[in-house]
């Protein structure tokens, strides 16, 4: 018997794929600083865990498809102190914003339509849209520029009869680019001009730095009919292992459709969104020490890497990722080589190579993704340890 080739044709995850080589290290008694993924180190608040210890049930039973009522209604007051208008019967409880991204996929496309996507892109959203036959149409983006949309001419150029909407994660997940208000409005211009659903991906929102702010869809009032907004605990609130995600749309039809897709799977999990509730009830002033962290191990790693010879990384603005181009040869290779072959006083560094991360064969070869989620001690010293690694590689160029 066979597999589907459906199945058979979906990528591993190119940044879990090295856990292996990773495990193996540590076997070795090699210490490892996990700068590969965006797992952070920020304790979950307390809330969380306290609201499940409290919670008093006799009956763990289903709860209903498009999640408990008062997690709906606490979002939709997070939503409203941030001025957007989302009432409880616009959102839907998701298993992660994994699902609410799979179902937006679902939902704005039949087999073969086409969403567009900036790249480098979130390697899992190829994972979310393989199992539906919705092709990733890139847009092109660079790290010279600091990974800024190209102009509205060029993206028209991109949209074909098959394209039914535009895909993007801002703050960007790999590369940490924080969209204008300019370029949000230009997405909303192009959306509503050629009928396109604008899937965005807002989970890293609070997390933006020198004083920059994201601007949400949701703002774009006179396009909401058309934009689903992807959110998700994991990141927010540092609380990756709860898998609590929504989705959120004005359009009745969109909305409609995601309530069949609940249906379909039964529920989200009533403990998790017990705590997530208490989590999004926090003061909005929650973010302010937390962004502080970020920022300022964001300037560690991005001043190391600026000052090591032959990388190019642009200070990203957002989020908890940035995006350096490399002196090698392939940065898979050299991924690998970290973590079989180098080390430097017992210690190494995991990173996540790019070049899954585009759409468009050959780009990123030479590219990581660096996740500052270390504490800053730790991350100072991985810093060490690359800047060293990245001289012994046997494959180095320039």
């Amino acid at each position: 018997m066979n597999v589907s080739k459906r199945s058979e044709a979906m990528q591993a995850s190119p940044i879990r794929k090295l856990v292996p080589f990773a495990n193996e290290a540590k076997k070795r008694g090699v210490k490892i600083y996990h700068l590969n993924i965006g797992q952070p180190d920020i304790e979950t608040p307390k809330v969380f865990m306290e609201a499940v210890r409290k919670a008093d049930i006799q009956v763990l039973a289903y709860a209903d498809s498009n999640g408990w009522e008062p997690l709906r209604r606490s979002i939709s007051n997070y939503y409203k102190r941030m001025g957007l208008p989302y009432e409880v019967e616009d959102i839907i409880i998701t298993n992660g914003g994994s699902e609410a991204l799979q179902w937006a996929f679902l939902i704005s496309c039949d087999a073969g339509d086409e969403i567009l996507v900036p790249e480098p892109f979130y390697t899992n959203y190829r994972g979310f849209a393989a199992p539906y036959d919705v092709v990733l149409r890139p847009i092109t983006t660079h790290p010279e520029n600091g990974f800024a949309l190209p102009s509205r001419e060029v993206l028209e150029t991109l949209i074909t009869e098959r394209t039914r909407g535009i895909a993007l994660s801002n703050p960007g997940n790999p590369t940490g680019a924080v969209y204008s208000a300019e370029e949000i409005r230009m997405i909303a211009d192009i959306a509503r001009d050629h009928q396109l659903f604008i899937i965005a991906d807002e989970v890293y929102r609070e997390f933006c730095y020198d004083g920059k702010q994201a601007t949400s869809f949701g703002s774009m009032t006179d396009i909401l009919d058309r934009v689903m907004i992807i959110d998700s605990v994991s990141k927010r609130f540092s609380a990756c292992g709860a898998r609590i995600g929504s989705l959120t749309c004005k359009n009745r039809d969109v909305m409609s459709a995601a309530l069949k897709l609940g249906q379909a799977r039964l529920c989200v999990p009533t403990i998790e969104m017990i705590g997530a509730k208490a989590l999004y009830d926090l003061e909005p002033d929650y973010f302010t020490p937390i962004r502080e962290r970020y920022e300022a191990r964001r300037n560690i790693m991005i001043d190391a890497l600026q000052k090591m010879d032959g990388v190019l990384c642009e200070r990203p603005g957002g989020a908890f990722y940035a995006i350096a181009k490399l002196p090698v040869d392939n940065a898979e290779k050299f991924a690998i080589w970290l973590l079989t072959e180098f080390q430097l006083d017992g210690k190494s560094v995991m990173v996540a190579p790019v070049e899954n991360f585009y759409q468009t064969p050959g780009m990123g070869v030479d590219e990581v993704r660096l996740a500052y989620v270390l504490n800053t001690e730790d991350l100072a010293e991985a810093m060490r340890v690359l800047a060293t690694a990245l001289q012994a590689y046997p494959g180095r160029v320039g």
